[in-house]
């Protein structure tokens, strides 16, 4: 039986003294044994989350990775790096990611595997462009974006495999996908696994909704069968809306 997830991607946010201040706020929410809760800092600020948490049920993740091991890759971080500090949890392919920095679904193929090579947890970032919801051709989109990065891997490997849906039309946009709209596309995708694989592995593989979820919407689309939780940015920032998500779980 899956879990419920609620991950707070917290992007390029808060300095050391608000990041310890963020997490002391979040550490006495008491929520479901059948809910995990995760929480994505800045890559400065890693250590001091995995430390403040200890102990407690918040689970700490990094927000990128890259995909060699090591060499002369200025300005990245490695999943050994990352493991050596105690994060077993990695987002990949952010939809800021893909437009900003050029990650394409063949470049993620290879982080995912490395990854998973480091045992690593991985949080699997996809989604379609406003173009491709107005042109109609959205199903083909993510069914190639999943093909490419993550149908080799074997049913094992999927085990450490966590999907995040983004819908980047409803990103900043103005225009809003309904929780019908997110459900018809997690649907999809748990068929198009289940095609791939069998339906025993689609049915335990956890898919967030990343489409800027609220407090005000965060129950409604949690109340779809197969919307598993949700991939949240600007509401993680604040503790009393990332809270009141979690308990909409």
């Amino acid at each position: 039986m899956r879990k419920k997830i609620v991950a707070g991607n917290w992007k390029m946010n808060n300095n050391k003294g608000e990041t310890a201040e963020l997490i002391q706020a979040l550490k006495p929410l008491s929520f479901s044994p059948d809910i995990r809760v995760m929480i994505a800092p800045a890559f400065t600020h890693l250590a001091q989350a995995e430390k403040l948490t200890q102990g407690g049920r918040l689970e700490v993740l990094a927000q990128n990775m890259n995909a060699s091991d090591s060499g002369a890759f200025t300005g990245e971080i490695s999943a050994g790096m990352l493991y050596s500090i105690g994060i077993n949890k990695v987002i990949l392919g952010h939809s800021e990611r893909r437009a900003y920095y050029n990650e394409t679904d063949s470049s993620l193929k290879k982080k995912v595997e490395t990854a998973l090579t480091h045992n690593m947890e991985v949080v699997f970032c996809f989604g379609e462009e406003l173009e491709d919801r107005k042109a109609g051709n959205y199903f083909e989109v993510i069914q190639t974006q999943l093909e490419t990065a993550l149908f080799d891997l074997t049913p094992s490997e999927w085990s450490k495999i966590i999907l995040a849906y983004e819908p980047v039309w409803a990103i900043g946009t103005g225009e809003t996908a309904s929780p019908q709209q997110a459900q018809e596309m997690h649907a999809f995708i748990r068929g198009l696994i289940a095609l791939k694989y069998d339906q025993v592995l689609a049915d335990d593989v956890c898919i967030l909704y990343g489409g800027s979820v609220k407090p005000a919407n965060a129950s409604a689309i949690f109340s779809m069968r197969d919307v598993d939780g949700g991939l949240i940015g600007g509401a993680a920032l604040k503790a009393e809306d990332f809270m009141a998500i979690i308990q909409s779980v």
